[in-house]
């Protein structure tokens, strides 16, 4: 089966215009952005010859290709683009889009039909379908402008619940052909406990999921969805049991195919050379595209076979009952037990016996024996009660068929009311191992004790690495580069044991022996594999980067072992605990030339990236926006420079905040030398490498670290750190590479996101802080990224969190140690450049009112510099606004690219915002560009906005779950009279310049019935005026009211050299 993707954007995409009043949403990203922002994966179909035209809102194959590689997590040209058709409903104007923010019109049309439209398309095979829904799971956004469909969701959804399949052993193999081929498949089994999960996925499957016919069809798709479904499921099943196919032979439990799917495997393996169509199915089960090469009629009657082997399946799955069997064991316990090492059970060699019982699908609870039905009539009466009228015809019956699972099955139906059966403990061995996979995948319930489905129950050496650390010279001697020695320890059952011991355990006849109590299984093979290595690796060396890796469970246990940690001694144990959790690191006091108070939380957050440094370990400050992790990075600089280490520290950020990160440095670490490598006129080659190395930080950004890559790297950094570290999540960008590439002692990751709930961020992240620390991005993706996505290993995700979690602080403004620490409001300026194109504008504003000002006077003076200001104000919004041309948005204005960055960071949180702005225009920018980024509907308050609208937008944000995060105002329109406490951020993204209107604006969230800290960014273009009146305001607060009270008059009363000064654009405003 193929899958193809495809995708629609605006029919306007290479430029974004500014909707008119009456429009409600925005649709179209700029050209530098134009991908795909809703992608829809379908499914074809056979269709009738068709030639339809060319739907106007399809993304195109370049589009398409672009975000495969860039947001799906494939390589380049591993997809087969063609073109296909797509049933879409449509109005006599053309095809209703996928999303309202492609396109909202400004009516919905009376009637709509389905018509078939002409798009690009690419095919993916199985394998790759996995790894891009694998990408997609919990997503809105792939990224800036690529939107997920609904019906791609939904079958992100849909992987999810096949790996769920995969991981309860619900499938069986089977024969299927495929473009005239026959082919080896693993197919899923819907039971009758699962057809209703089934039924209900099925109905919710959106109609655009069936869309997709080839480019000549003339017919709408008509497969129902219940087969699409199926036929998805069956599919993605055998891609992920072929993908576990490496780890078949793995003894842990969690880990690579299942133990059916092992035992099938093992099969094929005993027949290397393929003599019949039987050996060459078993083959091909195990390749990866499962073809099978023999005669297609064999293949046929193997088929038919293998139909027939999974009827029972079939039939069992419409019975109101289920048959189950439980395997008990002895109650005796009289055993004599060995701590080294195991003995066998004393009494009778028949003491384990299986079950029948019978479990009703409609009442989970019940469990009645089987034994009831054999009753007299009255007991009897009681069971088909519950059971009906036909459940002692289908107990005989479904016996009949599990008696050609198990010999003793069939022997026990001699009995006129069979019970259950009796075994000795090789018997039993064969029931757990063999006998109840079959029976489970033939659809019978299997009840096993608890102790064979936990970790323990395999009886396996654990082994132990006793590390030997060596003495450190001095306190800066510490590194995880040095060579240690280790040695294996094993033991079984909590006491040690020597080579012999394993020799002796492995010469057991028996296969299930106890334990302290326990039964477990022993597997001779293995207990000679791991006597074997232990003979071998006595004693071994590695670098203490090796011995932390697999202390925190990256490495696998040699095999026929269990793996029980490192043991050690001084500074690595010291260093161990500290990772693990078992002690805190101790808490520093800040540095006495440090200019700031670190809240408590702030405290430990320093302490923790000091420890870290002191090991040139990563660490990732994953702090909620507003927490503080400027001043935490801050003050392990002052603590750095201060101790003696003289030596440079890079810090590449957006663009945006460069000026941000300058100005908390002035403020918090004033003795700091500091130096800003940004803009046309920074520093090259020699006179750079001279500069930058005397100082203690050197400011940067991302478009520079690939710009400058070859100069950055000639530097020897102390550390490298990364603000809004998420700008590398994607290991194939050139600022991924980059970003790995600059050689530092340490490395510091910086986001307000969370980094945790995104598996497929983590490798890229983890890559930069801790190189090669979860192994290659292909080792990653086979051993976390595709179970955990899929929920095919529900381990993966705790063994991928017990190797993060050491280098990853994450912080809520929720939770209670952090709530008591902060005020209710927080107040912060976000300090933006402006672009070449805004500055070159602002440059023509002042050179026009140079020309006029000394021309006039009076009246006509104070409107042409209050007509002067609002312009300038447009032009630090974006020169869309000043312009009023309705040309693009993205890339254009540095406060839009700020406000963007920072509501990427909230909204994965559930915050939510208010956006005030002054200017309806700017309002519907703001709108059309946050809908076409974001993907999400943002919500607009004017005052053009009729009231039952407004009431209604309200009470949308306040109490609709669902409801857009972000709602823009009107200074006017939403200063006053509403109750917007929702929202616990609040963005004055252009300024009145008058502080209580400001204030009162804020007070729409910061009011009675807030539950949240409320965060307010006030927004200024670094070197414009903003900034200038920012200041002057900041330092007359005591007295605003006198001075600016009465909003912006007062700029009229000052002199043209006061003018000339308070507009004039400096130095510090161009962004490179």
């Amino acid at each position: 089966m193929g899958f193809l993707l495809w995708g629609e954007s605006s029919p306007a995409s290479s430029t974004s215009s500014v909707p008119s009043s009456s429009s409600s949403s925005s649709a179209a990203s700029a050209a530098s952005e134009n991908t795909a922002p809703a992608i829809v994966l379908k499914r074809a179909a056979k269709t009738k010859t068709a030639s339809p035209a060319h739907s106007p809102f399809d993304a195109g194959q370049a589009a398409l290709d672009a975000a495969l590689v860039e947001h799906f997590g494939l390589s380049p040209g591993v997809a087969s683009p063609l073109e296909a058709t797509a049933w879409l409903p449509s109005s006599k104007s053309g095809p209703v889009p996928s999303s309202r923010l492609l396109h909202d019109a400004e009516k919905a049309e009376a009637s709509l039909r389905l018509r078939p439209w002409r798009v690009a398309a690419t095919r993916l095979n199985s394998q790759e379908a996995v790894i891009a829904l694998a990408n997609c799971i919990g997503k809105q956004t792939l990224a800036r402008g690529v939107l997920l469909g609904n019906d791609l969701a939904y079958w992100a959804e849909m992987l999810r619940y096949a790996g769920a399949l995969v991981a309860r052993q619900h499938y069986l193999p089977g024969v299927r052909m495929v473009g005239g081929h026959c082919h080896s498949v693993w197919e899923p089994v819907i039971t009758a406990e699962e057809q209703p999960r089934f039924a209900a996925f099925a109905a919710a499957m959106p109609p655009s999921a069936r869309a997709l016919t080839k480019a000549d069809g003339k017919a709408p798709p008509s497969t129902a969805a219940a087969s699409v479904l199926r036929a998805f499921l069956t599919d993605m099943v055998d891609a992920l049991v072929r993908s576990a196919m490496p780890q078949t032979t793995s003894s842990k439990k969690g880990q690579g195919a299942t133990s059916a799917t092992s035992r099938i495997l093992r099969a094929s393996r005993a027949h290397p050379v393929v003599d019949s169509v039987h050996d060459a199915w078993l083959a091909a089960l195990r390749s990866p595209d499962g073809r099978i090469d023999w005669l297609k009629k064999d293949v046929t009657d193997l088929k038919n076979t293998l139909t027939r082997w999974k009827r029972p399946i079939t039939v069992l799955s419409k019975s109101p009952v289920r048959l189950c069997f439980r395997l008990e064991e002895p109650t005796n316990d009289d055993a004599p037990l060995n701590h080294a090492l195991p003995a066998l059970p004393a009494g009778d060699d028949s003491a384990w016996r299986v079950s029948y019982l019978l479990h009703p699908h409609d009442d989970h609870s019940l469990l009645l024996p089987i034994q009831d039905l054999w009753s007299g009539p009255k007991k009897r009466a009681s069971v088909l009660k519950h059971l009906g009228a036909d459940a002692r015809e289908y107990v005989l019956s479904a016996l009949g068929q599990a008696s050609g699972i198990a010999p003793e099955i069939a022997a026990s139906l001699k009995d006129a009311a069979p019970q259950g059966y009796s075994l000795d403990v090789q018997g039993a061995h064969r029931f757990l191992t063999h006998t109840s996979l079959a029976l489970g995948q033939a659809g019978f319930g299997v009840m096993l004790p608890a102790w064979w489905t936990s970790k323990g129950a395999k009886l396996r050496p654990v082994i132990q690495a006793r590390v030997a650390a060596p003495k450190l010279r001095s306190s800066s001697g510490l590194s995880l580069d040095t060579i240690v020695e280790f040695d294996w320890q094993a033991s079984l059952g909590g006491a040690p044991i020597t080579h012999k011991d394993l020799l002796a355990l492995a010469r057991l006849k028996v296969p299930l022996v106890q334990v302290r109590g326990q039964w477990v299984e022993v597997n001779a093979q293995e207990i000679l594999a791991a006597a074997d290595f232990w003979k071998k690796n006595s004693k071994n060396t590695a670098p203490a980067r090796d011995i932390l890796r697999m202390a925190l469970g990256g490495e696998d246990a040699p095999h026929g072992f269990a793996f029980g940690g490192v043991q050690s001694a001084g500074w690595l144990s010291e260093l161990l605990d500290q990772l693990e959790g078992r002690t805190v690191c101790a808490e520093l006091p800040p540095p006495a030339e440090f200019g700031g108070t670190l809240r408590p939380y702030q405290a430990r957050g320093f302490s923790w990236l000091a420890f870290l440094q002191q090991w040139g370990l990563g660490a990732c400050l994953a702090d909620d926006m507003g927490l503080g992790k400027t001043i935490q990075t801050l003050a392990l600089l002052q603590r750095l420079w201060s101790s003696g280490k003289k030596m440079p520290s890079l810090l590449i950020c957006p663009t945006s905040v460069v000026n941000n990160w300058a100005r908390e440095a002035g403020k918090f670490t004033p003795e700091l030398p500091i130096m800003i490598h940004h803009g046309l006129d920074r520093k090259k080659g020699a006179a750079f490498r001279r500069l930058a190395s005397s100082q203690a930080l050197v400011i940067s950004s991302y478009g520079l670290l690939q710009r400058d890559m070859a100069v950055l790297k000639d530097i020897s950094w102390a550390g490298v750190i990364l603000d809004e570290a998420q700008n590398i999540k994607n290991p194939e960008t050139k600022q991924a590479k980059a970003a790995r590439a600059i050689p530092a002692a340490y490395r510091i990751a910086l986001t307000g996101t969370p980094v945790e709930n995104n598996v497929g961020d983590l490798w890229s992240l983890m890559d930069f802080l801790n190189p090669g620390f979860l192994g290659s991005q292909q080792e990653f993706r086979k051993r976390f990224f595709i179970p955990i996505q899929t929920g095919r290993d529900p381990e993966a995700a705790t063994r991928l969190k017990r190797l993060t979690a050491p280098f990853l602080l994450r912080r809520l403004k929720t939770d209670t140690s952090i709530i008591s620490d902060l005020p209710d409001k927080v107040e912060m300026k976000e300090f933006c450049p402006l672009t070449k194109e805004q500055a070159s504008l602002y440059a023509a504003v002042l050179e026009d009112l140079n020309r006029t000002l000394y021309e006039v006077d009076g009246i006509q003076r104070k409107g042409i510099i209050l007509a002067t200001l609002s312009r300038l104000k447009q032009v630090c919004n974006h020169p869309a606004h000043f312009l009023g041309d309705n040309s693009a948005i993205d890339g254009r204005s540095g406060k839009l690219a700020r406000l963007t960055e920072m509501l990427e960071e909230i909204l994965p949180v559930g915050d939510k915002a208010l956006v005030f702005t002054q200017f309806k225009e700017m309002g519907h920018i703001l709108k059309a560009h946050l809908q076409d980024t974001l993907g999400r509907e943002v919500l607009f308050l004017h005052g053009g906005v009729a009231r039952k609208a407004r009431d209604r937008m309200i009470e949308r944000f306040q109490g609709d779950a669902q409801a857009p995060p972000i709602f823009i105002l009107s200074l006017k329109a939403g200063s006053t009279g509403l109750n917007l406490t929702a929202a616990n951020h609040v963005f004055h993204y252009d300024r009145w310049w008058n502080p209580a209107v400001e204030n009162q604006a804020t007070d729409r969230a910061f009011r009675i019935g807030q539950h949240h800290n409320v965060l307010v960014h006030k927004f200024v273009c670094s070197g414009t005026l903003e900034e200038k009146i920012d200041a002057m305001i900041e330092r007359k607060k005591e007295i605003s009211d006198a001075v600016v009270g009465v909003g912006e008059a007062w700029l009229t009363e000052l002199s043209n050299q006061e003018l000339r000064d308070l507009f004039a654009l400096r130095k510090n405003a161009l962004e490179e």
